[in-house]
């Protein structure tokens, strides 16, 4: 993750909507309106100090022309976590909220922690796309188990086959995602690479590999603790006086622990090194989900120290 050691000359916060941005600049203090469209971003962009750092939230993609602004112009900016924004905003006592608020605590959160926030970086197209699919497709199984739950519960009577003929709909999408999934890692080169690094670790199965691929495209750049932690498996320590919990796994990115739960699963069966760490938690008195996060973590590590080594640029 690319970070900076200089100290940035200014910090734009930018609250992101459909039609417009709201921006507050630390320097002016001053609030000014953009239109969310390219060409009065890259204006925007053009306009601002060389040297200032630009923080926004993710905003359903609306924030991509502008992140694509400041690229183009070369400047800088970080994306940041809404959920640490919405904290820190708490934690400065502020109840309200509007635009204008939410633009200037941006900036105060970029000001205050700029020294180890990760600078946006441009990311593939084809990488981008993939991300797309594989969120599109997270999405459709999900109301595939709704379809099939509701197929299943009491007095559903006539409207079975109106469920029928949706989850028909739902399953060949589903599998048109997967091809275009397969198609677009087989034309490009490094994702290819990569989902073949990923798929010779026992446990990992081609969708899986595509998944992470498209989840957790720092995987080879990361220490061991740091693709841990990007993927929600560091334990973070419980320990108040003389209690002393079990170590809870927490953050992390949305739906990483997901795709490696089934994998772990696998690996724990089948994966003759992660089979005998998984029996030896179990044998010491640790809980079977427990050991099973335990292999879950072992997995992205290994993955991560896998694609690490293949050097795939």
């Amino acid at each position: 993750m690319d970070t900076s050691a200089t100290v940035p000359a200014c910090f734009i916060g930018c609250d992101v909507g459909k039609a417009e941005i709201v921006v507050y600049d630390s320097r002016t203090e001053r609030i000014t309106r953009v239109r969310n469209d390219a060409p009065a971003l890259f204006d925007f962009a053009l306009a601002l100090d060389p040297d200032a750092l630009v923080i926004c939230e993710p905003t359903g993609g609306y924030e991509a022309p502008l992140l694509d602004a400041l690229i183009r112009a070369g400047r800088a900016a970080h994306r940041a976590d809404a959920r640490k924004v919405k904290a820190f905003i708490r934690s400065l006592g502020i109840l309200g909220k509007n635009d204008a608020i939410d633009a200037k605590a941006l900036a105060h959160y970029g000001r205050e922690r700029h020294h180890r926030l990760p600078r946006w970086l441009p990311r593939e197209r084809q990488r981008d796309r993939l991300t797309r699919l594989v969120s599109i497709r997270h999405d459709l199984v999900e109301q595939r188990v709704a379809c099939r739950n509701r197929l299943h519960a009491p007095g559903i009577g006539d409207l079975a086959g109106r469920l029928h003929r949706i989850l028909g709909v739902l399953d060949a999408e589903i599998a048109g995602i997967e091809a275009d999934m397969q198609l677009l890692v087989a034309a490009c080169d490094p994702l290819r690479k990569t989902v073949a690094v990923l798929s010779a670790i026992t446990g990992i199965g081609a969708l899986t590999a595509i998944r992470l691929a498209a989840l957790m495209p720092e995987l080879g750049t990361l220490g061991r603790r740091q693709a841990a932690a990007l993927a929600g498996l560091a334990p973070h320590p419980r320990q108040s006086g003389a209690r002393d919990a079990y170590r809870a796994t927490r953050g992390g990115r949305p739906g990483v622990k997901h795709t490696l739960f089934m994998a772990a699963l696998t690996a724990a069966r089948r994966n003759a090194h992660l089979a005998a760490f998984y029996r030896r938690l179990i044998a010491n008195g640790k809980k079977p989900i427990v050991a099973i996060v335990a292999v879950m973590r072992k997995l992205i590590v290994i993955a991560n120290a896998k694609l690490r080594d293949a050097a795939i640029v």
